[in-house]
């Protein structure tokens, strides 16, 4: 497979993904700034935009942080490069470039959300209408994926598809439980803590995974459950240790195509390592930041990795 077909179909898959996170964490934060007066709903925006590394960019532009500023933001404003709005643009133009190497069912799933999204887009977003848009996206995502597993062959491109589902998902997770938990436990200290359930349960519905934990918890809220479920529950297929091992897989089918191993299979390796026999008591020894930093800076060099072993476009 040539370098720009496999950069296609990694990139458009991690920009999918990435909106639909973007969506899921926007959806979580309206949820509950609306339950709050003004002056903990706007902390609670300004939450969001920082999760999503937004904020110097929303600081330019606004002085304040609205709901209606914020989401606007997010969804759409042109100033944002990394808007709803232009990442579904990117999931359109790098289908369009990979026509040939997807199947008619998934072009028409990633070009029709894409005009529905863009029209909806077409002029700012009030309150009412936020839920639409974040519904849409996340239908997006849920009906490309199926189209994906449904009608792609299992060759390179499904495996470039998957790694890059899988490297933006796991960062996506580890910036959000980073930083919420940050916000909500800043001493790291879980044992006696007094928490805010509402924000406890904000920070797994910003990942869908609050049906799934309250199922396997009896429907118990507390830090060290959220994070042990989070980071290491593989049964969860949002959680690290899901997509680490999802990532794992995919490289190596990738290895076993091309005959053989690259930099992105040796990292990979080295961060099973680290993974390997890892419980939440070591976890919360060592740094849940602390840890969540080297996480994030291993995904990203296997990434970088996986662009030069099969020598992406530039």
């Amino acid at each position: 497979m040539l370098g720009r077909t496999a950069n296609g179909m990694f990139w458009m898959f991690r920009y999918l993904e990435r909106a639909e996170n973007t969506a899921r964490l926007l959806e979580a934060g309206l949820r509950m700034a609306v339950t709050r007066d003004l002056v903990t709903a706007e902390e609670e925006w300004r939450s969001v935009i920082s999760t999503l590394g937004m904020r110097d960019a929303f600081e330019r532009h606004h002085a304040t942080y609205t709901g209606y500023q914020v989401w606007n933001f997010i969804l759409r404003d042109k100033d944002n490069a990394a808007s709803v709005l232009n990442m579904m643009r990117e999931v359109r133009t790098n289908a369009r470039a990979v026509r040939t190497a997807i199947t008619a069912e998934l072009w028409e799933v990633i070009n029709e959300s894409w005009m529905q999204v863009r029209d909806l887009l077409a002029r700012p977003v009030g309150q009412g209408s936020v839920g639409e848009i974040v519904a849409l996206v996340r239908r997006a995502g849920t009906l490309a994926h199926g189209a994906m597993a449904g009608t792609l062959l299992r060759s390179e491109g499904y495996h470039f598809a998957r790694a890059g589902t899988f490297v933006e998902r796991a960062d996506s997770v580890a910036r959000i439980l980073d930083l919420k938990y940050f916000l909500l436990l800043p001493s790291l200290s879980y044992v006696g803590s007094s928490l805010d359930k509402g924000q406890w349960d904000n920070v797994l519905r910003s990942v869908s995974g609050d049906r799934a934990y309250r199922w396997l918890n009896a429907g118990t809220i507390d830090a060290r459950g959220i994070v042990e479920f989070l980071v290491l529950d593989e049964r969860f297929p949002r959680s690290l240790a899901f997509c680490h091992s999802a990532l794992r897989e995919e490289l190596n089918a990738l290895d076993r195509l091309h005959g053989k191993e690259g930099t992105s299979n040796h990292l990979m390796r080295e961060a099973d390592l680290r993974m390997a026999n890892l419980t939440i008591e070591t976890v919360f020894e060592r740094g849940l930041h602390e840890f969540l930093l080297g996480f994030m800076a291993s995904n990203s060099a296997i990434a970088a990795a996986i662009a030069e072993d099969y020598r992406f476009a530039r």
